[in-house]
């Protein structure tokens, strides 16, 4: 069915997809940017609390899965999720369709969309650089514009002729929202201090935290997904026990930031665990606390880059179910899982992967950071490089102009 564009105007839905924890705060950022500039525009989709509370009409909520065994474990939420996707385009026949990530369900979804002659913007690339690199052909024949938030994403789209931009990252936004607008400057300023490094930030940050503002701070990033969690808060409860018994490290105060929507009930036992060691645990405010951290221990996903922006030297941890892992190694086309090392081309944060991810080697890599101060200072400034191609971006904005341009034809 061909495509027609609506007067903006009279522009009444957009339909938001995000199927996961990161791509939700995407879409409430999109969601408050859309509002922003079109006060009555309806906004639908799928997605969670901060979705909700952002203006969007929830057809269906968001899905912890990811791997081969979890997916499965979630099959009939994904399902049904589906269904009511799928009813709502019918019923409300959206005049823009926004797809977050999620590529195995929303090119699902896209294929029905498109058949339907709704307009489909992608936000935020599958990893196609990564794996199953044919997904780009459907994906051209499917969407009208792409919006990516990597920069080397624009070229390996426009050669396949889709209509693509790099928009710059929405997690720097949400830096920018929790640390002030001035944190990292003007599109016009040079990079300047680094947040590890500016005293009144960090200060403010610990402050804010009730901890001491001289005592440094290793943070632990265990992850959003139910299946992170489970397989890295026993390792990273081991960590702690080893690193507040070491007298290299025992004067460190230790804190665990945790994503908004964890159930901590269904981790009780485990957090109890953290807490009587002392560390802090602090829902919802990762941001606050990576700012207030000397070094970290994250799982890599999202909150790599996060903390490379906030320029805090990391060491990265992952684990997957042994049939997943041994599935990823025979289709995964990349040498590096972190974003940091992916966008640097290089090592530059070591990356400890399932059966290297122990107790020891941890501690040996934390250790480092520690005591080598060259090590640490190379770190920090290949962060610093990581950065600075998304300063001065103001993505969600950029893809709710998006949203208006591909509505009114553009």
């Amino acid at each position: 069915m061909a495509k027609s564009f609506v007067n903006v105007n009279t522009m009444s839905t957009v339909m938001i997809i995000a199927g996961e924890s990161s791509g939700e705060l995407y879409g409430s950022l999109l969601a408050r940017s859309l509002k922003r500039a079109l006060p009555d525009v309806r906004l639908l989709g799928v997605g969670g609390e901060r979705m909700r509370e952002a203006g969007v009409e929830l057809i269906a909520r968001t899905s912890d899965a990811f791997g081969l065994t979890e997916a499965v474990s979630a099959y009939g939420k994904i399902r049904e999720a589906f269904r009511r996707t799928v009813k709502a385009l019918r019923e409300h026949r959206p005049d823009v369709l926004v797809l977050i990530d999620y590529p195995d369900f929303n090119l699902k979804v896209g294929s029905i969309a498109s058949s339907l002659g709704i307009r489909i913007l992608y936000y935020v690339s599958p990893q196609i650089w990564a794996w199953r690199k044919g997904r780009i052909k459907k994906i051209a024949r499917l969407v009208d514009r792409m919006a990516v938030i990597l920069p080397f994403e624009e070229d390996i789209y426009r050669t396949a002729g889709v209509s693509c931009e790099f928009v710059g990252h929405p997690i720097l936004e949400e830096i920018s929202a929790v640390l002030g607008k001035e944190s990292f400057g003007t599109q016009d300023s040079s990079l300047g201090e680094s947040f590890t490094m500016n005293p009144q930030i960090r200060a403010e940050s610990r402050s804010l935290l009730g901890l001491d503002p001289e005592t440094p701070i290793l943070s632990l990033l265990p992850g959003s997904r139910p299946s992170e969690l489970t397989r890295h808060l026993p390792l990273l409860l081991n960590v702690v026990r080893k690193f507040k018994t070491d007298p290299a490290t025992a004067h460190y105060r230790l804190c665990m930031p945790l994503s908004s929507n964890t159930d901590e009930g269904r981790y009780a036992s485990w957090l109890s665990g953290f807490r009587d060691e002392g560390v802090h645990i602090h829902k919802g405010e990762t941001v606050r606390t990576l700012a207030a951290s000397d070094i970290a221990v994250v799982a890599s996903g999202t909150a790599t880059l996060q903390t490379a922006l906030l320029e805090v030297p990391m060491v990265v941890i992952y684990k997957l179910s042994p049939l997943t892992y041994q599935l990823g190694k025979l289709i995964l086309d990349v040498r590096h899982i972190s974003l940091v090392n992916i966008l640097s081309g290089r090592e530059v944060v070591t990356e400890l992967i399932q059966e290297r991810a122990d107790t020891e080697t941890i501690m040996g890599e934390l250790k480092k950071i520690i005591s080598d101060t060259k090590y640490r200072e190379g770190m920090r400034e290949s962060l610093r490089n990581v950065r600075e191609p998304f300063l001065g971006k103001t993505p969600s904005d950029r893809v709710a102009g998006m949203v208006i341009e591909l509505a009114g034809g553009g």
